[in-house]
Parts: C-alpha cells; structure tokens; sequence
C-alpha cells in the first residue's frame, strides 16, 4: 500500500502494534534515504456533542507539527504529522524514526544478575537529558512509562509519544482501555494541579525498576496506587497534602515518616536521587536539569 504525501513517501510493511487509539506500523521510505519508519494512525473520537473537533486537539497536534523541528538525541524524531477530520473525529497520522524496542522489551530481557551500574547511568541520563529538552520547550510529557521510551540497538534512549498524552487522557473517558497507573504522580492520582515535576516522579519510577527489574510500584486502581506509593516513601504530612484535591487526608493511607533510604541495594547517592524524583511534594522534587548535575552522574 503506497501512501504519499509531499514531504515522504512510504510503502506499510506490517502491523507492529494495536492500542486502544489505533494501529502502528513499520514502513520503509520511497525514494530518498530509504529509511525505516513507524507510521502511527490514530482515530480519535471527537466529543458526542455537536461542537465537532475539541480546541485541546488541534492545539494538541499544532504542537506536534511543531515538534518535527525538534532535533535532539533523546527524543524520537517526528518527520511528519497530518490530521484529517473525519466528521466528527479526526485521523491522526504521525511519521516516526523507527526504533525496534522500547524500555519495557528491553528490561525483559535483562538477566537475573540485574543491568550493571553504569547501564542503569547511562539510560538515565540519556533519559534525563530528554525530559530537561521537552521542559526547557515548555512541553510536558505527562505519560513517562516504560513503553513510552524507546532504546535503539546501539543503547541510544529516546522518549517517545510526548505530546500525546493530552489526547490519551481525553481518549480515556471514551475508550474503557487499561491505563497503568504505576508511573503516576501522586498529585495526578488526586486530581490536584500539575506541572513537569510530574515528568520526574515517573522518571523515579523508571530509576527503581532499573535496579528491580519491575516497577515499583504496581497498584490497580488510583487508592492502591497511592497506598503503594506512601507504603514506600512514608505518608505526606497533612500540610503537603494538595489544598485543591478532592480526596481528603487521612492518616489511614499508610505509615508515617519519611524514608531516606527507598532500596536496599542502592549506593547512598542513587538513594538520594531516587527519594529527590519521588518527593511527594511537586516543589520538592528535582528538576530534570539539577539531576543531571547529581553526583549520581558527575562523580567519577
């Protein structure tokens, strides 16, 4: 099947992947450098009222045509993006680099003895040097998960699927599809304000699964979640429970006092940073670019 617009040219070679929103494919490029891509199309199903197309969308899509100019290392290169109303849904197109796995296949794999230390170095700080590029643009990623990060290969990490995330949660509400909540900051599981501090409390989360090989913290629905999460880093006081949620505190969610050392076998300074990702207050956790500048990374 060819389909052609303009800017690239490209032949479907297979079907690679299903969710929810749609389908993704592997296709190799006509013409010109011949490379592999992931093609994904998306149908999103507009509201049931007469309104057609939400504002959020659109917006949602002028940024990711804006993002094919985005050129940096640790973030999946977008060449293409077409929307196309369909009534009153739209056919998202979106045309990717191609990277054969992502960071869930790839821990899957790793052997019983664990990833060594500098593996894990290295896929965070190639991880965080993506988000501090995706903050620096003023854009959230908001759906930080393994499956979302894609590792090439050559051992190059790339997130991927930013910008979507928008789009998903609205999605949400009318595709009764599975959304993991494990990568989730407390503040979203309590319906309270968020900013990209929700980036680096799941960017924590990938931290610690990098050691474990599973994730952290493994909850069904949003109040197991949030359990799981204060049985590991101890209950918030009432003081820096969020003002604006409508879940209400209680000292019934799980223990008190915080915990300095999160996991057992990690160095002092991998502790440290692991608890500065998952402080449960948003203004105390740490910014992708001051992680970067932890001794976690700059010690030698």
């Amino acid at each position: 099947m060819d389909i052609c617009t303009k800017p690239l040219c490209y032949d479907l070679l297979a079907e690679v992947g299903e969710g929810s929103y749609g389908k993704v494919y592997k296709a190799r490029e006509v013409g010109g450098k011949q490379r592999l891509l992931a093609v994904k199309k998306f149908n999103i199903r507009g509201d049931t009222s007469d309104v057609g197309i939400p504002a959020f969308m659109i917006r949602e899509v002028a940024l990711l045509r804006k993002m094919k100019y985005f050129n940096h290392p640790n973030i999946v290169k977008l060449l293409d993006a077409s929307a196309v109303p369909v009534g009153r849904s739209l056919d998202l197109t979106l045309v990717l680099e191609y990277i054969d796995q992502d960071l869930s296949t790839y821990i899957s794999k790793v052997p019983a003895s664990g990833l060594s230390r500098d593996c894990i170095k290295d896929v965070m700080q190639q991880l965080l040097q993506g988000l501090d590029f995706l903050h620096t643009n003023m854009v959230l990623h908001r759906d930080m998960k393994p499956e979302n990060i894609l590792i090439s290969s050559r051992g190059e990490v790339k997130i991927a699927d930013f910008g979507l995330a928008r789009i998903y949660t609205y999605n949400i509400a009318l595709t009764p599809g599975v959304v993991t909540l494990w990568y989730r900051a407390p503040e979203v599981l309590l319906n309270s304000v968020y900013m990209s501090s929700v980036d680096m409390w799941s960017a924590g989360c990938i931290f610690a699964e990098l050691f474990l090989l599973r994730p952290l913290f493994q909850g069904y629905t949003e109040v197991q979640q949030l359990q799981k999460i204060f049985e590991v880093i101890g209950l918030p006081s009432e003081e820096d429970w969020p003002k604006d949620s409508p879940i209400r505190y209680s000292v019934s969610w799980g223990p008190k006092g915080s915990c300095t050392k999160l996991l057992h076998n990690l160095s002092p300074d991998e502790n440290n940073l692991l608890s500065q990702c998952l402080a449960f207050r948003p203004s105390r956790r740490i910014s992708a670019a001051k992680a970067l500048a932890h001794p976690v990374f700059t010690k030698h």
